[in-house]
């Protein structure tokens, strides 16, 4: 690869990348699930190695300055390593996705039925998190597509690493090494152009911060599953109990290192009395929550912070929630639906009327009535294994998983 990558660098290896995936779309299951055991097995072994490349991207990430918030993402530790390999592992314990066929029913009497097939070439565009490459690596093996990796400048050591021990794990068990392709770190307009090969790449889609996922919604003529992250919405009603307002917003940032389903603004019915509003208030700074209002409830407490309109749109990433105080349940619709992320929006209520029509009302991809919106790629239950959640509408809206990186075809036979 030439030090300075072109695009005619890019064009060239994407292709290859395009070539390589048709023969992992081919291959049969039992190579794909020994690629993944491969890559888990090497992400242990060279787990040191992977250490040792995180730590020059810290320091180098210090000294520029980065701020707390993407140091966190950034940094490897053991633990997360193990946790990718476990995912690792358990995507080369499943069954082979394709083909899934069921019959149809059509006037046509040919026997007709549908498959999954895999879309092609992913490109994943991510700000730090170096060990989303892998996780999304695992998915790409798992479906049958070939991936390119796009990380940001601050993570190319580790990310440079973890593509070269996968890389070398696939090749160890015959599969195209090419079919997973890393990009070097910033170069000119390399997001730019990566996001216009439509001729070999099927899907792009960008995780970090909303900077980040805007520019390659805005510059990409390729279609784009682009990943949320915080700025989830909680709606109080009036019978909903404290207790579990406090528990559903706590145990939303739970899983680390990023808030992905944290929930930042909470509606509350005006029916609450200002002891419930105080009391949760002290139990969530007491967590280390940073309280914001809106101009009416800052004036009338005038110990909050005020969150500006801008904000309500707008995700914090961090432990600081704004409140809003709303007349009903369709007044909270209302501003939920223009204001949210629009991935993963909540409802604490004891009414079952009042859980029928929020889901009626609210345009969300996931909803949540008297349980935490905590997001996790590799949950303990179910084989949901995710890379992130997106508010796109449609099929592939919310989790992004196994499902998100095929499409259907559909079969008839005369």
């Amino acid at each position: 690869m030439s030090t300075v990558f072109t695009t005619s660098d890019l064009t060239r290896t994407v292709c290859q990348v395009r070539q390589a995936a048709s023969k992992l779309a081919t291959a049969n299951p039992e190579s794909q699930s020994q690629a993944l055991a491969s890559m888990a097995q090497a992400i242990l072994d060279y787990q040191n190695d992977i250490l040792e490349a995180n730590t020059l991207d810290l320091e180098a990430s210090r000294e520029m300055a980065i701020p707390d918030l993407v140091l966190d993402w950034l940094k490897l530790t053991p633990e997360r390593l193990q946790s990718v390999a476990t995912i690792l592992q358990r995507l080369a314990a499943l069954d082979n996705l394709s083909p899934q066929t069921v019959g149809l029913s059509f006037p046509n009497p040919s026997p007709t039925y549908w498959q999954l097939t895999p879309l092609g070439v992913v490109a994943l565009i991510y700000e730090a998190f170096p060990e989303l490459g892998a996780i999304a690596a695992g998915l790409c093996i798992r479906t049958g597509n070939g991936l390119v990796l796009k990380g940001s400048g601050e993570a190319s050591q580790s990310n440079q690493m973890i593509s070269q021990v996968l890389r070398g794990a696939i090749a160890d068990v015959g599969l195209p090494e090419d079919s997973l392709l890393f990009l070097p770190p910033d170069q000119g307009d390399i997001i730019r152009n990566l996001v216009a090969q439509t001729q070999d790449i099927n899907l792009v889609i960008p995780y970090g911060r909303p900077s980040l996922v805007q520019q390659v919604v805005k510059q990409s003529t390729i279609p784009v599953l682009p990943c949320a992250m915080g700025n989830c919405y909680l709606f109080w009603t009036l019978s909903g109990n404290l207790e579990t307002v406090y528990r559903m917003i706590v145990e939303s940032r739970q899983e680390e290192p990023d808030p992905v389903n944290s929930i930042e603004k909470v509606l509350v019915h005006e029916g609450h009395s200002n002891l419930n509003l105080t009391r949760l208030w002290s139990l969530l700074r007491e967590e280390g929550y940073t309280i914001r209002g809106d101009n009416a409830l800052v004036a009338e407490f005038p110990d909050l912070e005020l969150a500006s309109p801008s904000e309500w749109k707008q995700s914090y990433l961090d432990k600081t929630i704004a409140f809003k105080r709303v007349n009903s349940l369709s007044e909270a619709a209302i501003l939920i639906n223009q204001n949210s992320s629009g991935h993963a929006n909540c409802l604490a209520t004891e009414l079952l009327a009042d859980s029928r029509q929020f889901t009626l009302e609210v345009h969300s991809c996931s909803l949540y009535i008297n349980t935490s919106p905590s997001f996790s790629r590799n949950p303990k239950q179910g084989t949901s294994i995710s890379l992130g959640m997106s508010s796109q509408e449609g099929r592939s809206g919310g989790l992004i998983g196994l499902e998100a990186l095929t499409r259907i075809k559909r079969i008839m036979n005369g």
